[in-house]
């Protein structure tokens, strides 16, 4: 294993500026793409020389190769799937040897790909042999199933422009400039710590002993693409890793940010990471306990074993091309008043530790932090974008059957909070929705996944701005719901409430005489009768409508908000 890295230049997919301009001409008359959010971080690693040797999107036959054994038809190394996924009718009008322009979600033109390859994945296949289990509680897999579009195309890449940063500009670096960077500090070895975020103190105390052990400079690497949902916006994170930057040696110590769209991938995730770090000038990388793991199974298991990662990363390290500090968990041994690494620690000894779930506890109901665990400056960020759970936005869900009563209890549940006051408070119901912003859509399942994540969206919208927002659409697919849990859950928290009034009783309630029009065929595609509602298996709430009031139901509702800690204190 080579310990000095080869800090040369690593070959770019961009053209030069004038043959840029040319090819801007030429893609008026080209099919467009408007890349996706994961997409466009794929392309700009891709032109920029992170993913190489990578010279576009993936060929069928490169694929193949990589789900199977994570190589290339050339043999080189490579653990991720990295394709340019498309709807069926965009795909209909292209045949291999099109050149189509990629743009961003704005319009701008950010790259050519000369299609290649054009195929229909097995996803199964893809799900159990890149992410271990064709199981939906893996955010990748159900990225891949619900997200991603159903045709592949491959074919290599002429890069116009990067995607345009607005934000930490001076902290983002393409491979090329940090190689150039290290050149010019004269660091011929550096470790890098691949992290999502925030850095407390364990994370200090990791990095200050890999970089010890490494006998390496510290390029603390953050991912600032895509990451887990639910995990702390980048921009709050970055904040955090500035504000304790200056407690790591500043002659020895850089940060930097990769616009990385992570896959939680585990041990196939740390090969690539590896990968990455080579080739933005990296000799070695900390891998610690579940790299990249993206928690529980739907069987309430861990997805990989705490040290798979490494034990994939140190089977692959010479063609990785770089070396692996392997750290195991830190923990903070109470009599010395110092961090260890957990499997160093005496029987006997007292072990203090926070747990994420417990962090953000703390974070929601405003309780102590304490400094032995994370620096009173990282603590005042998270503080700032993660106030009291009392204080921050939210949404209710309702989900129900047509006629379950989901409005009903809506709406006097918006008469209780507003009696509260304290937020704004505002109703999305579904049939007042679609007349106001969806009133194009009918109702085939495509278009009422539509009309749900644009319910979603404004929600989420109204959820970031400290508001409340109920939903009260019928929203019968798994998938849609879980859409709308992520956009909301990014700002604030989210309460399904199942509606659980069963078919027969909603059609005997039939005010509108829509089951009746239903059960006659003269309504296509209703729901619960021609068309199927998928039950919710876990939302926060179900509540039964028959024999009830709607006031007690309502109340119920407003029970489970106040547990949750987000009504009723002062």
């Amino acid at each position: 294993m080579t310990q000095q890295p080869n800090l040369a230049p690593i070959p770019e997919l961009y053209v030069n500026a004038d043959s840029a301009q040319k090819l801007k001409v030429e893609a008026g008359n080209m099919p467009s793409w408007d890349l996706t959010p994961r997409q466009i971080c794929d392309l700009e690693l891709l032109m920029n020389g992170g993913f190489y040797p990578l010279k576009g999107f993936l060929t069928e036959a490169d694929y193949d190769g990589v789900v199977e054994d994570m190589h290339l038809t050339s043999g080189a190394l490579w653990p991720m799937p990295i394709n340019l996924d498309v709807s069926e009718a965009f795909a209909d009008g292209l045949e291999p040897g099109t050149d189509i322009a990629l743009r961003d979600q704005e319009g701008v033109i950010l790259a050519i790909m000369s299609v290649t390859d054009k195929w229909t994945p097995n996803k199964k296949r893809e799900a159990e042999k890149v992410f271990g289990a064709d199981d939906l509680a893996h955010p990748a897999v159900n990225y891949l199933h619900n997200v991603a579009g159903p045709v592949y195309l491959g074919g290599p890449i002429t890069g116009i422009q990067p995607p345009t940063h607005y934000d930490f500009r001076a902290r983002r670096d393409t491979p090329n400039e940090l190689r150039a960077f290290f050149r010019k500090l004269g660091w011929r070895r550096i470790v890098a710590f691949q992290t999502r975020n925030p850095l407390h103190r364990a994370h200090q105390e990791l990095t200050f002993r890999a970089a010890r052990e490494a006998q390496a400079n510290l390029l603390i690497h953050p991912v600032v693409g895509m990451t887990k949902p639910g995990d702390v916006d980048h921009f709050t994170r970055v904040r955090c890793y500035e504000a304790v930057l200056d407690k790591y040696p500043q002659a020895t110590t850089h940060l930097s940010l990769l616009n990385l769209a992570m896959r939680m991938a585990g041990p196939r995730e740390a090969v690539w990471h590896g990968i990455i770090r080579r080739n933005h000038g990296m000799t070695h990388m900390i891998v610690g306990r579940d790299h990249a793991g993206p928690g529980k199974n739907s069987q309430g298991q861990d997805f990989y074993g705490p040290y798979d990662a490494q034990e994939l990363f140190r089977k692959n390290q010479d063609e990785i091309g770089i070396e692996m500090v392997d750290f195991k968990q830190m923990v903070y041994v109470q009599e010395r008043a110092q961090y260890e690494p957990r499997d160093e620690v005496e029987a006997g000894a007292t072990i203090l530790d926070i747990s994420g779930t417990e962090l953000r506890r703390r974070l929601r109901e405003g309780l102590d932090i304490p400094e032995w665990f994370s620096f009173p400056e990282v603590v005042a960020q998270l503080r700032r974008t993660s106030p009291p759970r009392h204080k921050q936005g939210f949404t209710v869900f309702f989900t129900g059957l047509s006629g379950s009563g989901k409005s009903t209890i809506a709406n006097a549940l918006m008469v209780k909070l507003m009696e509260m006051g304290g937020r704004p408070v505002t109703l999305l119901d579904g049939d007042v929705v679609r007349k106001h912003l969806s009133s194009e859509l009918g109702f085939s399942k495509e278009h009422r996944d539509i009309n749900i994540k644009r319910i979603g969206y404004v929600a989420s919208e109204i959820t970031k701005n400290g508001g409340i927002a109920i939903c009260a659409p019928i929203a019968p697919y798994t998938a849609t719901r879980r859409a709308v849990r992520e956009m909301v859950e990014q700002f604030g928290a989210f309460l399904e409430v199942h509606v659980a009034t069963s078919v027969e009783e909603c059609e005997r309630r039939d005010r509108k005489g829509l089951y009746k029009l239903a059960r006659e065929g003269k309504i296509k595609e209703f729901t619960g009768i021609s068309d199927p509602y998928e039950v919710p298996e876990n939302p926060e709430l179900r509540v039964q409508t028959e024999g009830v009031d709607v006031d007690f139901a309502a109340q119920q509702v407003l029970l489970k908000l106040e547990q949750m800690g987000l009504v009723g204190l002062s």
